[in-house]
């Protein structure tokens, strides 16, 4: 007779809750729900109920419904008997219990990854923040030590070159500008010979300008207009060195009260006006800079720079063993040895300066000043304290060194004769000045010369392909062209073809008959006799 017992049972949650207390977000829905007012527990007549359920014992409790104060969305419901939806041994218990075990788990499982990733994290981002400031470290060290060394070793170089930085040499466009020049070998200037030149046609043509309409030339305005036509800087060492070129193109003076319109520079500074030496013209008019003036100016700047640089040539010629001399009325072009684009730059002359005025601003400058005032006596031992103080002054030392050929290892020439050796230097000598004193036709000629061997096989094919005895000069140099590795039209291979008759007329002949030219060989000669005669009239030539 024991009553049966009751156990309280609650409404399963929904997951949503349960994810989000173990860390895990609800996943998001298609579409945005409506919010919907809480409703109150559920009614004794809506719970589901697979079997009619017996009425009540007498001293059973009723179902309660949840309290003003709690949520009307879980409600709890105290039902007894085995019959209940919610029985410990229930399908619907054992299907909640294990829901929950199995969410539980795998909640704990996916939060433990994640605190352990952010360690990680956290701890990659403190080690790149300690490398980085050991970097910073070290480069704050290294800008240091650089700054003192430079200021150790001071910056005379600097001083010397301002336009090239220290240790760095010249771009390979400078340095091999002359190789780099199309057409046959010449006189070619150097480039900073050639930019010099430059600067001074459009420094010429802006002072033309200016002085045309009776305006002042000022350096101001010069620089900014070769600087716009160059792309170049343009300074006043610029201007010194025009002026140690052609020393009688321009007067230059030291002038003031000239308007600037700037704010920059007062009208009471001095500044460095410049003014063209034209000669007078006759009747007194004032000479002017006109476009032929221009021209004339310019190729006697050019004139001279080349004899800047033929100086520099005959230095090296100089310089050789055997030693060499060739008049510069004959020179053609440069040695092959003399590097052209690394002569030295041409020295500024000096430009007029503003005075000086003195003004006592300092105690300093007030003593120094104050010296006049001192006795003759006094002033008498001054002097030979410094002249015995004073260091002797070393001599000055050329500006250029003429450039020394490279000479062969003393090893590689052991054990050959002294005689031997001066006729081979001698032999080179001797052809390395027909080469600079050689003339463009004749340097056009050879090239043709150097090119007859091979045409004289190609034209052998051509004859015993065609099997006639004469050709007509069109039709041979047509075929010849087409048959020669080289592109070249059919007059340049005419030209060629004349060479040959005029240097083997026994066996290549010209036949001129009515208006057509008629070309007949010999094929019977042999092409290595032939190709030996042509290689012995091109030393021959080569030589003279």
């Amino acid at each position: 007779g024991a009553a049966p017992r009751h156990r309280l049972l609650r409404a399963p949650p929904s997951r949503a809750p349960r994810r989000a207390a173990a860390g895990q977000a609800a996943l998001p829905h298609p579409e945005p729900r409506r919010a919907r007012a809480p409703r109150p527990g559920p009614s004794p007549e809506r719970q589901p109920q697979a079997r009619p359920a017996a009425p009540p014992a007498p001293g059973a409790p009723t179902p309660r419904r949840p309290r003003a104060g709690g949520c009307g969305c879980r409600p709890t419901l105290e039902v007894s008997g085995p019959s209940s939806p919610a029985a410990p041994g229930s399908p619907a218990r054992s299907c909640l219990s294990k829901k929950i075990r199995e969410d539980t788990p795998a909640a704990g499982q996916r939060s433990c990854p994640a605190a352990s990733q952010d360690k990680d994290t956290i701890s990659e981002l403190q080690s790149c923040l300690q490398r980085a400031r050991e970097l910073g470290a070290r480069v704050q060290a290294l800008r240091a030590s650089a700054q003192t060394d430079a200021e150790r070793s001071g910056t005379p170089e600097a001083e010397d070159h301002p336009e090239q930085p220290c240790g760095e040499k010249l771009p390979a466009y400078q340095r091999f500008h002359a190789l780099a020049q199309p057409g046959p070998p010449g006189l070619v200037l150097p480039y900073k010979y050639q930019v010099l030149a430059e600067m001074f046609r459009s420094m010429d043509t802006i002072v033309g300008m200016l002085y045309n309409r009776s305006e002042t030339v000022t350096f101001a305005k010069v620089k900014q207009g070769v600087q716009d036509m160059t792309r170049k800087r343009f300074e006043e060492r610029n201007v010194g060195q025009i002026k140690t070129v052609y020393p009688t193109s321009y007067r230059f003076r030291q002038e003031r009260n000239i308007p600037t319109f700037k704010d920059s520079v007062k009208r009471s500074d001095y500044q460095l006006t410049i003014e063209p030496v034209l000669d007078q013209e006759a009747g007194g008019a004032v000479p002017q800079l006109t476009a032929s003036c221009l021209l004339q100016r310019r190729h006697v700047f050019g004139q001279r720079l080349l004899e800047q640089a033929k100086e520099h040539h005959k230095a090296f010629l100089a310089s050789l063993r055997p030693p060499m001399e060739v008049p510069d009325e004959q020179l053609t072009r440069w040695h092959p040895r003399f590097n052209v684009d690394e002569v030295p730059d041409i020295e500024p002359a000096a430009l007029p300066q503003p005075p000086t005025t003195e003004k006592l601003t300092t105690a300093q400058e007030v003593l120094a000043r104050a010296r006049s005032l001192m006795s003759p006596r006094m002033e008498k031992a001054l002097s030979q304290l410094a002249l015995r103080s004073a260091e002797p002054s070393s001599p000055a030392l050329p500006a250029s060194p003429p450039a020394t050929p490279p000479t062969p290892p003393a090893g590689a020439l052991k054990g050959v004769p002294q005689d031997l050796l001066e006729r081979v230097r001698a032999k080179e000598a001797q052809k390395q000045l027909a080469q600079m004193t050689r003339q463009p036709e004749q340097e056009l000629r050879l090239q043709r010369l150097e090119r007859l061997p091979e045409m004289v096989r190609v034209l052998r094919g051509v004859f015993v392909s065609e099997r006639k005895p004469a050709l007509t000069m069109a039709v041979a140099c047509a075929r010849m062209v087409g048959s020669y590795r080289a592109t070249m039209s059919p007059g340049e291979m005419e030209k060629h073809l004349l060479l040959l008759s005029e240097l083997l007329p026994d066996w290549l002949s010209l036949h001129h008959i009515r208006t057509d030219t008629y070309v007949k060989l010999d094929k019977a000669a042999d092409l290595a006799g032939i190709t030996a005669r042509l290689a012995l009239l091109t030393r021959t030539e080569e030589g003279q």
